[in-house]
């Protein structure tokens, strides 16, 4: 017998023992990419932006960990964090749906599946939503439908743009007719926040389907998605076994969809917070501001009553009394 031999049996025996004790690799210290199948240090892949290196797959993370990505450090305040589900039809399937809250709550940390702060984005100021994908699938109840609503009113009070980011299976079965009235709820409110020219960016992430696709997720005034997210109404083997005919290979990937003109961008996670703070500058621009009005001292003792009355005239009003289209 070497003396290889004679250290194998004690070598492999401590391993089993240290192995057994949870000593041998820390539990998330390694995280698995689900695409390539390439083993990444968490570390790493957090500085990244929960991105993998090897193939730049967007993993799925949660709503917290997507906003405290997007929005400036500092301050932060939650808006309706105290409203919670209630099963008012008791509804019962394989298992309660009270349960189903109470699991779902206790995993994710989450009330609902809605997550929505008021913060900035690179110094501009707006109210950000993000949607919970593990809180049973971001499925849209009543309480998602609420909070989104009231976002868009705290919006329209103080003057803000809204940022949503989506993820969810559609609207929640359990609540039934509940949940589908969040859509036409969501919608209505999204067209008031537009009565009062402010914008609403909408940022489709990894899956978004059913009443979510088909509702709030695609009312942007610029709809965004991340690479290879999947977008549609319902899963690729209903709408095949529903039309019969073969569809196109990735049509419901969002590189597909920018083809199509179904969606206006494609932007990747590390980019999503300068890029769409840019827009916000921008949007928020062309949004009227009420100021006082412009008098003669303001402008100077030489302006004439005219050159103030035309300065002060809103570019609506500057157009319809312009003299060359009244001798047109």
């Amino acid at each position: 017998m070497s003396w290889i031999d004679k250290i194998l049996p004690s070598i492999s025996t401590s391993g089993a023992a240290a192995n057994k004790k949870g000593m041998m690799v820390p539990e998330g210290v390694w995280k698995k990419c689900p695409r390539c199948d390439a083993m990444l240090y968490q570390k790493s892949l957090s500085e990244n932006h929960e991105v993998c290196p090897k193939c730049d797959h967007h993993l799925r993370i949660t709503a917290r960990r997507r906003l405290e990505l997007f929005l400036d450090s500092g301050e932060q305040t939650e808006l309706d964090a105290d409203i919670e589900p209630v099963d008012l039809l008791k509804f019962k399937d394989l298992k309660k749906y009270k349960d189903r809250l109470v699991a779902a709550q206790r995993a994710t940390g989450e009330k609902d599946a809605l997550v929505v702060l008021k913060g900035s984005v690179k110094g501009v100021p707006a109210v950000v939503a993000a949607f919970e994908f593990g809180f049973i699938g971001g499925s849209m109840g009543a309480v998602v439908g609420e909070k989104f609503t009231r976002a868009v009113n705290t919006c329209i009070k103080e003057g803000l743009p809204f940022v949503c980011f989506s993820t969810s299976g559609g609207a929640r079965m359990q609540e039934a007719l509940l949940s589908l009235m969040q859509m036409a709820k969501t919608s209505a409110a999204l067209e008031k926040l537009r009565e009062a020219r402010l914008p609403y960016i909408s940022i489709m992430v990894d899956p978004v389907y059913g009443g979510v696709s088909a509702s709030l997720a695609m009312l942007g005034e610029i709809n965004i998605a991340e690479p290879n997210a999947l977008v549609g109404f319902t899963g690729p083997d209903v709408i095949r076994q529903t039309v019969r005919v073969k569809l196109p290979e990735g049509f419901q990937r969002s590189e597909f969809l920018l083809e199509h003109g179904a969606i206006d961008m494609i932007v990747h996670r590390r980019d999503l917070s300068s890029k769409v703070a840019a827009m916000l500058g921008k949007l928020m621009h062309l949004t009227p501001k009420v100021e006082a009005p412009m008098t003669t001292s303001d402008l100077g003792t030489d302006a004439s009553s005219k050159e103030t009355e035309e300065l002060a005239l809103s570019p609506d009003d500057a157009v319809t009394k312009s003299p060359e289209l009244d001798k047109e």
